[in-house]
């Protein structure tokens, strides 16, 4: 029983972690002394029966925690163990896949309201091994979710990381991080190094090939059309964008590409005097926590909700609580004809029913921004349509034109920072194969 904890740690992993490419990306930035990151030992909550829950951590946690009932904690038990129906021999959704290891309380108070609050999606079109493949992985390397983690700890052993970069700072455990004065420093910082290489409002209109066995790329630029020879190229748009790019080169990448879905999410960032948070809710007299996640079934619109001020430090100023609240999705794609006034609104009534007092002064409105296309669904078929997208590509013989960016990658920021690390490498392999052509 001690493993399915792992699990729900291996998915929240996969969202939240910084690893050692990103922290790498930081310092190569100049960022290190700007990093600021979360306490990792910050509670998460579930919205459950009108109740704010946390949710396990590890496996201390088990006996204790009132969110899953006593049978429930036995099914996810015996299933970690390997006594659940075999796989089915076709691609699982996330649903299928939690359903049949871990049993129904574990999917609906656990997996999916965190689906909901990382992709945005619906779990019932997930694909397991797409979107949490690391996690998917475990059963089918070890027989069972406590078998394959039995085995990748055993690999770890054999085959240990290299020693860490003296350089990167340590965080104290698996946690989140941010910057002082926000995300938008780590954008910042690379366009300063890499000065006027960086080129804004240019938008790409073409591509083609040349004769030089590179490629031709033309932009609308403020200063007009400009052409680039390139012997490489590396798109990190949005699939949608590049597949109407890629249409005149190959229909099959660009039909394969336009296969994607993004659904909308809309970001509410609100706050509150710290008197208007419910007393319950408050730990040793403050709000405390990562945040919270509200299953669907819970009847609120509001995904979830992250409590910035108490994650990072001069978030908000004495007295106040800072929210930054996501709503939408592929199961509430209805925002994107609602006005600002009207998201907000649906924020403020949800968060009263749970964490602010009902009578409290209405909150301060800091920012709201929707997405109408925000985050890549990576559903069942996902690895499929990419595989076709780049097999198109490379039939055409369009060598050197690479696909990146979070539908190849990952949605998660750290995720797109290893894909990035990992587009570098095809790229210098493939220009050191090009120069002694």
């Amino acid at each position: 029983m001690r493993s399915w904890p792992c699990f729900i740690q291996g998915l929240k992993e996969k969202a939240e972690a910084m690893d050692h490419d990103d922290v790498k990306a930081i310092v190569d930035s100049g960022l290190k002394d700007d990093l600021v990151f979360g306490d990792p030992n910050a509670p998460r909550f579930v919205l459950w029966e009108g109740k704010l829950r946390p949710v396990p951590s590890k496996p201390g946690d088990l006996p204790f925690f009132d969110l899953m009932s006593i049978p429930g904690k036995l099914r996810a038990g015996l299933g970690a163990l390997g006594i659940r129906p075999p796989p089915p021999g076709r691609e699982e959704s996330v649903e299928d896949f939690v359903r049949r290891n871990l049993g129904a309380e574990v999917f609906e108070r656990l997996i999916e309201p965190f689906c909901s609050g990382v992709y945005a999606g619906d779990p019932s079109k997930l694909s397991m091994k797409a979107a949490f493949g690391k996690v998917w992985r475990l059963e089918e390397t070890g027989g069972s979710i406590i078998g394959g983690t039995i085995k990748t700890i055993q690999e770890r052993g054999k085959n240990p990381k290299p020693p860490r970069d003296p350089r990167l700072p340590t965080p104290k455990g698996q946690t989140v991080a941010s910057f002082r004065k926000g995300l938008a420093m780590l954008p910042d910082a690379i366009t300063s190094r890499l000065g006027d290489k960086v080129k804004l409002s240019w938008k790409l209109t073409s591509i083609t090939k040349s004769d030089s066995k590179g490629y031709v790329l033309v932009y609308e630029t403020p200063e007009g059309v400009v052409s680039v020879q390139a012997k490489s190229v590396v798109m990190t748009i949005p699939s949608y964008v590049a597949s109407d790019i890629l249409r005149p080169l190959s229909s099959d990448a660009a039909d394969a590409l336009s296969r994607f879905y993004y659904p909308p999410v809309a970001a509410v960032t609100i706050s509150y005097p710290k008197e208007a948070i419910r007393k319950e809710c408050l730990i040793d007299g403050e709000l405390q926590g990562f945040g919270q996640l509200h299953p669907r079934s819970q009847g609120v619109e509001t995904l979830g909700t992250i409590y910035s001020s108490s994650l990072f430090p001069n978030r908000a100023p004495a007295g106040r609580v800072l929210l930054l609240n996501y709503i939408g999705g592929s199961t509430n794609t209805g925002i994107v004809s609602k006005t600002e006034s009207e998201l907000v609104e649906a924020v403020d009534r949800d968060l009263r029913k749970m964490l602010i007092n009902p009578r409290a002064v209405d909150p301060l409105v800091l920012g709201v921004r929707v997405w109408p296309r925000a985050i890549p669904q990576f559903l069942i078929g996902h690895l499929d349509h990419l595989e076709a997208a780049k097999s198109a590509l490379g039939r055409g013989g369009y060598d050197g034109l690479f696909l990146g960016g979070n539908y190849v990658a990952g949605v998660a920021l750290g995720r797109c920072v290893e894909g990035a690390y990992e587009s570098a490498s095809q790229i210098s392999d493939y220009l050191t194969k090009y120069a002694y052509k």
